[in-house]
């Protein structure tokens, strides 16, 4: 067999209908960039805006020219097929059978858990979380009362509906004063990269916001604004699980919105955090605490809040598909403790292999003992 034979065939899946489907394309670039052509044969898969599925050739060296001109193709959810298979036969092109796919794409119809339950119906494994810890990354809502369940620290808030607000704003305006003093924040419950996201300074502000938010979700997180340093953890592992040294950022923006993430250069990044031992230890151990409070697998980034104030340790949320541009915290963390990006991509898709080994394991049916007739009597 021939080093070629022995590559494993990586899907990066990247794109997508979200609203961070830009962002998905930067984070992709760099995670191919990364993969080490003796070990692994990238196959770049791109999702359209509208959800069209296209393929790269060798001839297409940037993600966006995939997007434009790449095959279009399909993935059967048969998990004896575990390959792409072209739209057009008349392409005389095969399928093509992929070993692990890498998904890179942030927010809706990506790191919410469909196309997690869509790989798993497929048979395929893939880097990162299952459908369970994918779709409660995504919803802020959810995640938080898991975090409050599992004894964890974080700020106060409310959930609003989408149908609630345009039914009876008057109502939402209402409590939310109430429960609340300005400053305060409003996101999308269930989208990130800070897509849709204000920070309200008074009553005039508030309308506009809840308006803004409604517009990427059906759900709205209205929270109370923390003057605090921005800390994060990254975690990585199945059921061991290990986090890396805290990090800083340090918005050169009011706070850190997707402008100062992904348009800006001027945020800073300080790793370490200037923390104390014990902030350290609390910061790993929040952040393991939260991976495993939603059921985490592979990687995940944790976010959190150290109020100026009191000292207080708030967990703001945990992305299961974190960012890997290369400005991103979740490499340069682990850089920083002691893993460098290759190899990180090398253990990702490491563990991604050794859970679906583990998945298989699991019997889905019943053996009926012979001469049953093949029914279960009621």
């Amino acid at each position: 067999m021939t080093a070629a034979a022995k590559r494993l065939r990586v899907g990066v899946l990247f794109g997508g209908r979200s609203g961070e489907h830009e962002v998905s394309l930067a984070s992709a670039a760099s995670v191919i960039r990364a993969l080490d052509p003796e070990k692994y044969e990238v196959v770049p898969i791109g999702i359209t805006k509208d959800g069209r599925w296209l393929v790269g050739s060798g001839a297409q060296k940037m993600l966006p020219e995939v997007l434009k001109s790449g095959e279009r193709v399909f993935l059967p959810p048969d998990p004896t097929a575990a390959a792409l298979v072209p739209m057009s036969r008349n392409t005389g092109q095969p399928s093509m059978t992929l070993d692990v796919v890498f998904p890179i794409m942030h927010g809706t119809f990506g790191e919410d858990g469909t196309v997690q339950g869509f790989l798993e119906l497929a048979g395929l494994p893939y880097v990162g979380a299952g459908v369970l810890a994918s779709s409660v990354g995504m919803d802020k809502d959810v995640q938080k009362r898991l975090f409050e369940q599992a004894g964890l620290p974080v700020v106060p808030y409310v959930s609003i509906l989408r149908s609630q607000w345009e039914r009876d704003p008057a109502a939402v305006l209402k409590l939310v004063k109430k429960k609340f003093r300005f400053p305060l924040f409003v996101k999308p419950a269930t989208l990130g990269s800070s897509v849709g996201m204000s920070r309200v300074k008074n009553a005039k502000e508030l309308t506009a916001a809840l308006n803004l938010a409604a517009e990427f979700a059906m759900k709205i997180l209205v929270e109370r604004a923390v003057n605090a340093r921005e800390i994060e953890v990254s975690v990585l592992g199945n059921d061991d699980v290990r986090a890396s040294i805290p990090g800083e950022i340090v918005p050169h923006r009011e706070f850190y919105d997707y402008t100062a993430k992904y348009l800006e250069q001027g945020t800073g990044l300080i790793i370490p955090a200037k923390l104390t031992k014990t902030q350290v230890k609390t910061f790993q151990e929040y952040a393991v605490r939260s991976f495993r409070a939603i059921d985490g697998a592979g990687m995940a980034r944790c976010d959190f809040f150290l109020e100026k104030r009191t000292g207080k340790i708030f967990v703001n949320e945990l992305n299961t598909i974190p960012g890997f541009t290369s400005i991103s915290m979740y490499p340069k963390l682990w850089e920083a403790s002691g893993l460098p990006y290759s190899q990180l991509i090398d253990k990702l898709i490491e563990l991604a292999l050794e859970r679906h080994r583990e998945m298989t394991r699991t019997k889905y049916s019943i053996e009926l003992p012979a001469g049953s007739g093949g029914a279960l009597e009621s």
